[in-house]
């Protein structure tokens, strides 16, 4: 076992975000402000400075952590523009993609699978298609009742049927298309193009990688694996929301073409928040399944999957080999273990964030005003290998660890 009884005084940390079309700063800025908040509630501190040279976007952090100091590089893998570029669609082809969706997981089986596991995040899946329903529905009932008025008024001052209901047809018609673009400008409140852009990512392939995704995984191989051949101590992989299933097919490539050193840097897998049921349980998700059931066995990686029951756009203590229905004998991964957001959590800022799906997504990121043995901050810049840390950690009693899943096969 990588790891084992090593301290850490540098790391290589590299973050997979969901899917998410913002720059990666983002992800830098939400570090540095929750790591001060955290630092100043748990007594240790941190200190941020920009990456220096070329390649991925990233920062460097000097942490202090039960009196160590340590040296931490992140790098975050990008793949925003694939999703800018899958996000690209007009409103018709939106809805184009909403039927293609909803009758990729309807006919499938997968939906009422997902059910039978966490009804939150498939209610969190089906709600865009709801919303943009409704959209169409306001913009259809709006126009209708504008265009009769229009028509009526146009027969009070002639009697000509036929022309009223045409020029009714005619105002009505374009106020359709004016009122569904007032619904997407105003989106970044709604969130139902970006979720419903969000499941049919890998919907519209029935659980297959796209192929630009499968080109920038190979990418993010290479570049662990020169980490990996690094001076460092650890080499740690996050991997959040979707990035989670991104990261999983990931270090199965790099296992499996034993592109691990030996005895090189403890190699660690934290998955947080993760959806990975969503494209796993499609029919065409052979090369995830088969990474999952792979992965799940392996010595050459501590593999922690970290989720809360409050989070309702996760598939919370949902083991992820388990449910989709491929854990093999000899299985040892993932340690699925709960943030706990309503132990972790004061009561205060419980009640400021349990409404707030979308932050409430983003908490693994974030600081806790009272952490338990989770703490993303001593993971990503403390002392201690992620298997140190959780070698004799037992998984949440109330993790889901039965077969769900409608299709279980590894090759197509």
């Amino acid at each position: 076992m990588q790891g084992e009884g090593q301290t850490v005084a540098k790391r290589r940390v590299f973050y997979i975000p969901g899917y998410d079309p913002i720059h990666p700063r983002r992800y830098r800025e939400l570090y540095r402000s929750e790591g001060a908040e955290q630092a100043k509630i748990s007594g240790y501190t941190l200190d941020l400075s920009p990456k220096q040279g070329g390649g991925r976007y990233g920062w460097h952090v000097k942490g202090r952590i039960n009196g160590v100091q340590v040296v931490a590089g992140f790098d975050v893998l990008v793949w925003s523009d694939i999703v800018k570029s899958s996000m690209d669609l007009n409103i018709p082809q939106t809805y184009l993609v909403l039927a293609r969706t909803a009758w990729t997981y309807i006919a499938s089986g997968a939906l009422r699978r997902l059910m039978w596991l966490r009804k939150g995040p498939v209610l969190t899946a089906l709600y865009p298609i709801g919303m943009l329903l409704l959209q169409l529905l306001v913009a259809v009932l709006l126009a209708w009742f504008v265009g009769a008025m229009i028509a009526k008024g146009v027969r009070v001052l002639v009697d000509w049927p036929l022309v009223a209901r045409m020029l009714g047809w005619a105002a009505a018609l374009p106020l359709i298309v004016v009122i569904l673009r007032g619904f997407r400008k105003v989106d970044n409140k709604l969130f139902a193009y970006y979720l419903m852009h969000d499941y049919a990512y890998s919907a519209r392939s029935k659980g297959e990688d796209p192929p630009d995704l499968v080109v920038r995984m190979a990418e993010f191989t290479d570049e662990i694996a020169a980490a990996l051949n690094s001076d460092v101590d650890e080499v740690l992989v996050v991997g959040h929301s979707s990035g989670a299933h991104i990261g999983v097919s990931v270090l199965a490539d790099l296992i499996r073409a034993g592109r691990v050193p030996r005895n090189g840097p403890a190699l660690g897998f934290l998955t947080l928040g993760q959806v990975v049921p969503m494209v796993s349980f499609l029919p065409k998700a052979y090369r995830l399944r088969a990474d999952l059931k792979y992965l799940s066995t392996q010595d050459e990686l501590t593999w922690v999957d970290v989720s809360a029951p409050g989070d309702v756009c996760a598939f919370s203590l949902c083991d992820p080999v388990a449910v989709t229905g491929v854990a093999p004998k000899g299985k040892r991964w993932p340690l699925v273990i709960s943030a706990a957001f309503t132990q972790t959590l004061s009561p205060n800022r419980w009640a400021a964030l349990k409404w707030r799906y979308f932050r409430l997504h983003f908490q693994y990121l974030c600081a806790f005003d009272r952490p338990g043995d989770y703490d993303y901050f001593k993971i990503t810049a403390g002392p201690e290998t992620l298997h140190s840390r959780y070698q004799n950690r037992q998984p949440s009693k109330s993790r889901i660890d039965v077969s769900a899943s409608p299709f279980t096969s590894v090759t197509p």
